[in-house]
């Protein structure tokens, strides 16, 4: 049986948990092993000072929308392929993953020169001080300049993991971040070079993911050949991929938007305010992340059984199971990261009490509001998955968006700091409550459609469509 056999046999006849820990584990540590590009780069930096973390909290934004340009595209073209895939249609499939892969690198060198030309205003916006800007340019210039290699092993995560070999994407991350974390000890504090240290080592690290990725590529272990002629820049395919690749991307901006937002609302109290959100936003994004990365396999999952008739059962078993896991996963780690706040926040300071107060403080309210985060994102991804980019992008935008900006705009008005601190778990219980009422309608309609399982399979997915 082929590779390609073996992977639609799995996520098409194998038992649901099977396919979601298949899909979804290894994605998921992925996941967790990227975020820690930015912990560990945050953990080393801390003791240099806390302008210098202050310096990468700031950059930090801007790194999200690196990502972003990379689930453009890749995420874009993930959930399309996945359904060609599930039609049978390999040929489509593979102009649409070579449509993809070249288009986020002209992308993303586009947005990379026009970054780094205006980046000094672009990091005071962010909410650098004049005290954390020198450490803010030094950092994000080499970031920046080497964020190319980020966009395309982004696009390439989302691609290789859509044709089942979710499997490389977590080796491929993982030797990235174990050189990353050998690398920033020895950049940073042997050779001297602080802040920009730690950016030359997740640049290096990045340059060997991509590597990675071009061996996986000419070894032709991919489905797809990437050819540059196979690229198709047709209606139906750029269509398809922004269809889905828009949403993803705008909740990239929004995840950017908030911590800028943050930042500078916290200006005006001081880099230790700044320093001190830092962390809170890493840790948590490792908690998160790995929550995306599960949800990779079970929206890949529903994907499929979409096209396939009579599914309908593994679909509504595939949510549950999703829904649970998730969630049990997010009351562990949120309760794990409230109960041990501050000493997680201490681990990123030399000392500074006001840094460790501030931080502990946000790191338990964001712990405990993370419970929700599993129920949130599985229905996020849900309408997503099927094809549904208005509901979806609606029900992802609330929870750093819709509901966030507003919040972190109008309460530190009225609470001062803590404003800033509980903006975001704000936001959290809100998105929660709108998710609910999506779900149930949601659900409402899934129903209805297995009343209508004998239809022709192309009307059954337009009935989709136009009932959802």
């Amino acid at each position: 049986m082929s590779k390609e056999n073996k992977k639609m046999e799995l996520l098409g006849s194998a038992p649901v948990w099977r396919a979601l820990l298949a899909m979804g584990l290894p994605t998921m540590i992925g996941m967790m092993i990227s975020a820690l590009y930015n912990l560990v780069d945050a953990y080393f930096v801390g003791g240099l000072g806390t302008s210098q973390m202050g310096a990468i909290s700031v950059a930090f934004p801007i790194g999200q929308i690196v990502v972003g340009l990379g689930l453009l595209f890749g995420n874009g073209a993930a959930s399309y392929i996945s359904r060609l895939l599930g039609k049978g249609d390999k040929n489509t499939a593979d102009q649409a993953a070579s449509t993809a892969l070249y288009s986020s690198i002209a992308v993303g060198a586009v947005v990379i020169v026009c970054t780094v030309v205006f980046l000094r205003p672009v990091l005071e916006l962010l909410g650098a001080t004049e005290s954390i800007l020198p450490y803010a340019e030094e950092y994000a210039r080499i970031y920046v300049v080497f964020s190319l290699f980020n966009v395309f092993n982004v696009t390439m995560n989302n691609i290789v993991t859509s044709e089942g070999a979710a499997k490389t994407t977590m080796l491929t991350l993982l030797a990235g971040v174990v050189l990353n974390i050998l690398l920033d000890p020895i950049f940073i504090y042997i050779l001297d070079l602080g802040v920009a240290g730690a950016a030359a080592a997740t640049a290096v690290s990045q340059m060997l993911s991509s590597v990675v990725y071009l061996s996986y590529i000419l070894r032709k272990k991919s489905i797809f050949s990437f050819r540059v002629k196979e690229c198709c820049f047709s209606r139906e395919i750029i269509s398809e991929i922004l269809k889905i690749g828009i949403p993803t991307m705008v909740f990239q901006l929004l995840t950017s938007l908030s911590i800028s937002l943050i930042n500078f609302q916290a200006k005006e109290y001081g880099d230790s305010v700044i320093a001190g959100m830092g962390p809170v936003t890493r840790i948590i994004s490792v908690g998160s992340l790995m929550v995306f990365g599960f949800i990779k396999g079970f929206s890949t999952n529903c994907r499929i059984q979409l096209w396939r008739p009579k599914k309908y059962g593994r679909l509504h078993q595939a949510i549950r199971l999703s829904v649970l896991w998730s969630t049990v996963f997010c009351i562990i780690y949120g309760g794990i990261t409230a109960l041990f706040s501050t000493a997680l926040i201490a681990l990123f300071t030399k000392g500074d009490l006001e840094m460790i107060q501030i931080g502990g403080q946000a790191l338990r309210a964001n712990g405990i509001s993370f419970l929700l985060f599993g129920f949130y994102t599985v229905y996020s991804s849900l309408f997503l998955a099927l094809g549904k980019g208005k509901e979806g992008f609606i029900l992802g935008s609330c929870r750093q968006g819709i509901c966030f900006v507003p919040i972190i705009l109008i309460l530190p008005l009225f609470t001062g700091i803590n404003g800033i601190l509980y903006a975001q778990p704000a936001a959290d219980v809100i998105s929660a409550v709108v998710t609910v009422f999506m779900a149930l309608r949601l659900h409402r309609e899934l129903h209805r459609m297995e009343d209508h399982v004998t239809m022709p399979l192309s009307n059954h997915a337009a009935h989709l469509d136009r009932e959802i």
